[in-house]
């Protein structure tokens, strides 16, 4: 398949002093064709760059590289930046993925993007199939590396072009440099060229790819002054003579295009290239670009020189029929004065299916361009607006032109602006929307309007910088006569900005106002239920009882009809496990929030009381209830391309879960997802604390303390004193590796200032933060009446919770920390609790621990029966270090190990088994997903199924496979 040419058509038909870079491209031709060979090789050249100053031949360059790539074989895809098109968003993009796509009827469109078609219908520029989402920007970059991932495996090999990158639109820019990283797995090679001097500033991740290889990029060099004689004799003869051809040289200084402009010039003058001849070589050469450009484009009848003029404004390519229509040109009329500018050299011939004429070079356009008079330019800028939204191509391709008109305080300006930034919103095109909401701002709107301009301009600043949405926001507040649920969805954006600005107390401050002031009971509740939800996450909340008792009063009487009771009640049961009320109180609100739905991208409601009210199930041992929550919620996020922080929450909650469960590899492999996406979003500090805290829990469950070390280290975790409430609390954590480290004198004043905290928070439930069972270890080898009395405390607490898996764990310290005889029946108790409960890493350690104190107090027999049942566990869990530790103390009573047995190897299917083997094999997941045909996403959940069913992680794989029988058909 090969997709339409977008650049003009060169005379030149062999290029001069190009032999270096065309024989990078042949090479890289011949690698890209290995990779279809079904043999794995490394590549070293999935991106090839050109650059060079504007006339050195890279168009002319991509051009042969089109025609070579067409010749072997390969699918073409191309796409060309527009120095008048960079604020429209997506617009090389969209070249060179909307030729496939057009291609394909409604239904194989529709099978093509499956999931993502609603996401990514914006960003492409189809036609969505209902209310389109509105994605985040690392939603819109993973869907399109997804979208070009399957083209390429479509329609492989395939040689991506884009010409004058330094042009392309930010958007498309950010995503190119971003997908290029990982193309050397992909069949398919990626070929620009750029002004290295005209790259925006945003650039610089583009120059570091590039830099990171020693060929690259290839610099084009001005023609030397034989290669210039030999165009020139090519176009006269071979009778021109050298002083000719020498100044010919001088002249163009050895510019691709202007020699080739000056070459096919003289020859229609049928100049022979003698001495004689240089006054009209120097006047013809100073008349291809600069002052004589425009001089030669003024001696052309008014007509030609405004339908010129227009289609300089209008950008190359341009619609003939609408450049005519601008112009006020009749049919006959443009026809003559296109023949007159092919004629003149000025625009070449028309390409595609719609016509579309081009200017010969770059160069021209934006010679004519600036050319124009300010004032003139901005009124023909202005008729092109108009005439764009007549024809119908939309708010976004008119809103390019607004920019460059003055301001005039034009209703219908501001509401086109406003319908294109949304357009760009829903393709997660965030500062180009906010590019157009600050001119509409500047127009200015309507008093009546204002205030939900600059609401919209803070959701388009949202993400990208959330200072100037505060201020956006404060002043939409300080206009009059504000529409009562407009108020509200400012204020729940405005205390969001500010929480995620580390001021919650503020963010509390103004809910708190809005409540008091609210014009009615609904959006009263609806403020309460903002105020308790920065409240409960503002670390130094200074009245958190207070505040408990008053939510209480308040959900008492609720029904959960509407949508704000049943936050207020979610955040109440939120409230009861934080305070250790009784399970069953904190279930009953939990289940009484649910009943109605809450979702978790309500744009002016957030994900945080969702989440939570997920979590009370999982500290409420209801733990696969909490999956199904963020299975649904981490489902809606990728329906609407949200997969930034929000999908950074989700799965690192989601691994938190797994741990408390005791399926600690596949915990691990969800908070690392969780941690890759937060190191993607700019800004998302958060989601990475709560990633690392996680982490730093499962990498020591695992027994791999150093590299919990390193973490913190590496995230100078020990430093960390955030604003708001995390979880699980991240001095408590802390405290945990110091323990593994037996640093246990430094874990004692961290763990007490913990307790403290929350003691006056009223906070006391042991199931959501252990800082008491971390203390009586602590504290048990130098203060151990001290240890035993938190430790009592900590049982009594977690008794009137209720949750078996906090009662095992706080008998199990217990027992830790009474030691001797009787300890045992403690041991005991923690068991039967645990083997009550999801918490099956928990039970493993009560189970060892249990045995141990059986071996030292000489009951052999039952010590072996604990210990061999906590060995397994262990195992199934992935807690390597609590492994070993039970083959030690078997060892230490005489007994030996007994094989472990694997009840679930024949549950794996055939996919799962063969991602299993390919992965001992070395098999990097891109490889293991070409051949499974899955994406890079699906093999690492699928690994994750093999982990969790038979108990280990990739370290355990080899030995797993070699013992365990072939799956069942």
């Amino acid at each position: 398949m090969v997709m339409e040419p977008r650049h003009p058509v060169t005379t030149q038909r062999t290029l001069i002093e190009r032999r270096r870079e065309l024989q990078a491209l042949d090479a890289a031709f011949r690698e890209l064709r290995r990779t279809t060979d079904g043999v794995a090789r490394p590549r070293r050249r999935g991106l090839l760059a050109f650059s060079g100053p504007a006339g050195l031949g890279k168009t002319a360059l991509i051009t042969e590289a089109r025609a070579r790539a067409v010749a072997a074989g390969f699918t073409v895809l191309s796409g060309r930046g527009g120095e008048k098109e960079q604020a429209s968003a997506f617009r090389v993009v969209r070249q060179l993925v909307q030729p496939c796509l057009a291609r394909m009827d409604g239904a194989e469109l529709r099978a093509f993007l499956g999931s993502w078609y609603d996401v990514m219908a914006a960003v492409l520029g189809l036609e969505a199939r209902g209310p389109a989402p509105a994605p985040d920007p690392t939603g819109v970059r993973e869907g399109l590396d997804w979208v070009m991932t399957r083209l390429t495996m479509k329609l492989a090999p395939v040689v991506l072009f884009v010409d004058d990158l330094h042009w392309a639109d930010a958007e498309s820019l950010s995503w190119l440099v971003s997908f290029a990283s990982r193309v050397d797995d992909l069949p398919l090679l990626i070929v620009v060229a750029y002004r290295p001097e005209d790259l925006p500033p945003e650039a610089g991740d583009l120059r570091a790819l590039v830099g990171h290889h020693g060929d690259r990029p290839h610099d084009l060099a001005h023609l030397t002054a034989e290669g210039v004689a030999h165009l020139i004799r090519n176009a006269l003869g071979a009778a021109a003579e050298d002083v000719f051809c020498k100044e010919c040289w001088s002249a163009t200084g050895g510019s691709p295009f202007e020699t080739v402009e000056l070459a096919i010039g003289l020859a229609e003058r049928k100049v022979r290239g003698t001495r004689d001849d240089l006054p009209a070589m120097r006047e013809l050469a100073a008349a291809i670009k600069g002052p004589g450009l425009i001089e030669r484009l003024e001696r052309l009848d008014t007509a030609t020189v405004r339908f010129a003029h227009i289609a300089a404004v209008l950008g190359s390519p341009f619609s003939p029929r609408l450049a005519a229509t601008i112009a006020v040109l009749g049919d006959e009329a443009a026809t003559e004065a296109i023949q007159q500018l092919r004629a003149a050299r000025i625009i070449a011939e028309g390409h595609g299916p719609e016509g579309e004429l081009e200017f010969i070079h770059p160069l021209i356009v934006t010679t004519i361009y600036r050319s124009i008079r300010t004032g003139f330019r901005a009124g023909l800028h202005n008729a092109a607006a108009d005439a764009v939204l007549a024809a119908g191509y939309g708010a976004t391709a008119a809103a390019r032109h607004l920019l460059e008109v003055p301001c005039e305080g034009r209703p219908e300006t501001v509401e086109c602006l406003r319908e294109a930034a949304r357009e760009y919103l829903r393709a997660g095109a965030t500062e180009a929307a906010r590019r157009l909401l600050n001119r509409a701002l500047q127009e200015p709107p309507l008093p009546e309007d204002r205030a939900a301009v600059l609401h919209e301009l803070a959701c388009a600043t949202f993400l990208i910088e959330p200072t100037a949405t505060v201020r956006h926001l404060r002043q939409a507040l300080a206009e009059p006569d504000v529409d009562p649920d407009l108020r509200a969805s400012i204020v729940y954006r405005l205390t969001t900005a500010l929480a995620h600005t580390d001021q919650l107390a503020e963010a509390v401050e103004v809910a708190a106002e809005e409540a008091r002031q609210a014009p009615n009971a609904r959006v009263k509740l609806r403020m309460q239920a903002d105020q308790f939800v920065w409240s409960t996450m503002r670390a130094d909340d200074p009245d958190s009882p207070a505040r408990s008792r008053t939510l209480a009063r308040l959900a008492a009487h609720l029904p959960g009809h509407r949508l704000e009771e049943r936050y207020i009640l979610g955040l109440r049961a939120w409230d009861a496990v934080l305070r250790g009320e009784p399970r069953r109180t904190a279930l009953t609100y939990a289940e009484k929030s649910l009943r109605g739905g809450m979702s978790w991208t309500d744009e002016t409601r957030g994900f945080e009381v969702p989440l939570s009210v997920a979590l009370v199930f999982m500290y409420g041992d209801q733990p696969r209830r909490a999956e199904e929550l963020f299975e649904k919620g981490i489902a809606e996020c990728a329906r609407k391309g949200w997969h930034g922080s929000h999908l950074a929450f989700g799965q690192t909650i989601a691994g938190y879960i797994r741990y408390r469960r005791g399926c600690l590899a596949e915990a691990e492999n969800l908070v690392r997802d969780g941690l890759r996406i937060a190191d993607k979003v700019e800004g998302v500090v958060a989601a990475r604390w709560y990633g690392v805290s996680v982490l730093i829990q499962i990498l020591l469950a695992r027994g791999r303390i150093a590299e919990a070390r390193a973490l913190s280290d590496e995230h100078r975790f020990d430093e960390m004193t955030p604003n708001a409430v995390i979880y699980p609390d991240p001095r408590t954590v802390y405290a945990e590796l110091l323990l593994a480290e037996g640093r246990h004198a430094e874990a004692v004043p961290l763990l007490a200032c913990v307790g403290e905290w929350l003691d006056g928070r009223g906070w006391r439930n042991p199931a959501w933060c252990p800082w008491q069972l971390r203390l009586a270890t602590a504290l048990a080898p130098t203060a151990p009446e001290e240890a035993l009395g938190h430790a009592q405390d900590a049982v009594k607490r977690a008794r009137e919770f209720g949750s078996a898996s906090a009662v095992g764990q706080a008998l199990h310290t217990r027992a830790e920390v009474t030691g001797g005889p009787a300890a045992l029946d403690l041991y005991a108790q923690a068991v039967d609790h645990l083997e009550q409960s999801p918490a099956a890493y928990e039970l493993a350690r009560a189970q060892i621990g249990h045995g141990a104190a059986l071996s030292r107090n000489g009951r052999l027999q039952e010590a072996a029966d604990r210990l061999y049942q906590g060995l397994e566990g262990a195992v199934h869990c992935g807690a390597e270090a609590l492994a070993a530790r039970a083959r030690a103390e078997l060892s230490t009573a005489g007994l030996r190990p007994l094989p472990l047995r694997y009840a679930q190897a024949d549950t794996l299917s055939a996919q799962e088994r063969r991602a299993a083997e390919l992965t001992v094999q070395g098999h990097p997941v891109p490889v293991v997903a070409k051949e499974l045909h899955l994406t890079e996403q699906g093999v690492r959940q699928l690994l994750s199924s093999v982990y969790r069913k038979i108990g280990t992680d990739s370290s355990g794989l080899a030995g797993f496979l070699e013992g365990c029988p072939q799956p069942r058909s």
